[in-house]
């Protein structure tokens, strides 16, 4: 599932094609999504120029004049800057015609959300119950150790908790705890100021890498230009069960936690 650096790589691949253009028209081949397709959008968005695109978590929104499109891409869905001369594919279901080009939403298993909200998006039942950005200047030690106090739950389930803190995916949360030195099974509320402290850096930092190599792709993701992401061919512990720990050479370990696979080193990870 595309996490927040997947989404992030994507909202600035598009945004500069996208800001101050008009939409002159919506074509729907496939409204049968997560979320059936508003028959409204069609109706509504053509005319209407697109004054930004920002993302919340996972969501992509652009704002509209008044609206918001919000896009979610589900399981397998991404969002393509095309030429009207480009091939449709089988999964092509949503097409914003603009200036000559087109952005286009495809999705194979079709999990994605295309929805149309009247407002900023902030009240969209999507967005509402969202927790803090990881990215932003309110993410940090003092704010993790205050919100994991009581909290019986293993630090890597806290850190996927969308209600908590928003797009730290399986892959994000495994390789922060790494580079924090701290097993993914420790108790939340038992991590002292100081391991939340170097644990809110290497969330940062670890997605800013992800950003910086254009995301993962581990199945079907591709950005904003059809190119796949690059993180995870440098990933230090996710995916590699059985092969020696970059640093220290100890077989890495695994186990299912909380449906999810869960990779750490048991030398480096305490």
């Amino acid at each position: 599932m595309p996490e927040l650096p997947e989404v992030e790589t994507t909202r600035r691949g598009i945004a500069p094609h996208l800001e101050g253009q008009a939409i002159t028209r919506v074509v729907v081949r496939d409204k049968r999504l997560r979320l059936p397709v508003p028959d409204s959008l069609g109706q509504e968005l053509p005319g209407r120029r697109i004054e930004s695109v920002e993302r919340r978590g996972k969501y992509l929104l652009m704002h509209a004049e008044g609206k918001v499109l919000l896009v979610h891409l589900g399981m397998s869905g991404s969002l393509r800057i095309s030429t009207p001369n480009e091939p449709l594919r089988k999964h092509d279901h949503v097409d914003l015609e603009f200036g000559g080009r087109i952005l286009r939403y495809h999705d194979p298993r079709r999990f994605g959300v295309v929805d149309w909200w009247p407002g900023h998006g902030e009240d969209h039942p999507l967005i509402a119950p969202l927790g803090i950005e990881p990215l932003s200047a309110a993410f940090d030690g003092a704010w993790l150790h205050r919100a994991t106090r009581g909290r019986k739950a293993a630090i890597k389930l806290a850190l996927m908790d969308a209600h908590s803190i928003v797009g730290v995916g399986n892959i994000y949360a495994s390789e922060s705890l790494f580079r924090a030195g701290i097993r993914p099974t420790t108790p939340a509320g038992s991590l002292s100021a100081a391991r939340c402290e170097r644990l809110a850096q290497a969330v940062q930092a670890t997605l800013a890498e992800a950003i910086a190599a254009g995301g993962s792709t581990l199945r079907d993701y591709v950005n904003g230009d059809g190119n796949p992401g690059y993180f995870q061919l440098a990933a230090y512990v996710y995916g590699r069960e059985g092969e020696p720990c970059r640093v220290c050479g100890t077989p890495i370990r695994h186990r299912v936690l909380g449906q999810r696979a869960t990779y750490w080193c048991a030398h480096c990870q305490r």
